[in-house]
């Protein structure tokens, strides 16, 4: 028990009585933290504004006995206004902080996972390219262990042609075994950068239909993983 400093991405908020939130964080040194932000919903708050969504912070917390820690300081380090600027690029920038918020172990240090997380908004709010998604989704599958077999086909082992990818199915299909969604050769180069380390490359490249494509496999894939529909998704599909 006692008082702690870390820095954070808040992931959500919601409400909690008259003038409280419950804050949930991702951390540098402690992984996923849920914390009580007491009175920021009063207009004279000093840090309310500090703790909304996608705001990467430094934060100062007690742990006391229960299950919520107590959020007691609150400095921005950066508030990414680029993906603020537009509905589109927050929903995309909610998907991942969903994704996150619903991977990220309930307990211990988890550091890979936030400087993934931070990079990725800070490049979001530079770059509007919803590849940037795509591109943090399948790292952090890989993260987790579960992406995609990209090589060879799932099905018999075969290595081309390989013509179709099945997320259901973990990965890419030959011509003979193919099933799920058709992929071309542009489509299936593009995620092999992805994890090879070149995504800085294939976000400066135009985009086309390699790239939709790939947002979609790259969404699919991450919604298997997670057995649910990504709320933030649905809503960018419905604009």
């Amino acid at each position: 028990m006692g008082l702690y400093r870390d820095e954070a991405v808040v992931l959500r908020t919601w409400k909690l009585g008259e003038a409280d939130r419950i804050v949930s964080l991702h951390t540098l040194a402690n992984g996923k933290v849920r914390g009580v932000a007491k009175g920021v919903r009063r207009t004279r708050s000093k840090f309310g504004a500090r703790l909304e969504p996608a705001c990467h912070v430094a934060v100062q917390l007690y742990r006391g006995r229960g299950e919520l820690d107590t959020v007691t300081q609150a400095e921005t380090i950066d508030r990414f206004t680029g993906l603020r600027s537009a509905p589109e690029r927050f929903a995309r920038a909610s998907a991942m902080l969903e994704a996150v918020d619903q991977l990220a172990p309930e307990s211990g240090a988890d550091p890979d996972r936030h400087v993934m997380l931070v990079r990725a908004l800070a490049t979001l709010d530079r770059v509007e390219n919803p590849l940037v998604v795509a591109g943090f989704f399948m790292k952090l599958l890989a993260l987790e262990g579960v992406q995609p077999e990209l090589d060879s086909c799932v099905d018999c082992g075969a290595a081309g042609p390989l013509q179709a990818i099945d997320v259901h199915s973990g990965g890419v299909l030959c011509r003979d075994c193919r099933q799920g969604r058709p992929i071309s050769p542009e489509a299936l180069d593009m995620l092999r950068r992805m994890l090879g380390g070149q995504l800085a490359t294939v976000l400066r490249e135009p985009a086309g239909e390699a790239a939709e494509a790939v947002t979609a496999v790259a969404t699919s894939a991450m919604e298997a993983h997670l057995e649910r529909r990504l709320r933030s998704v649905t809503v960018l599909e419905e604009g």
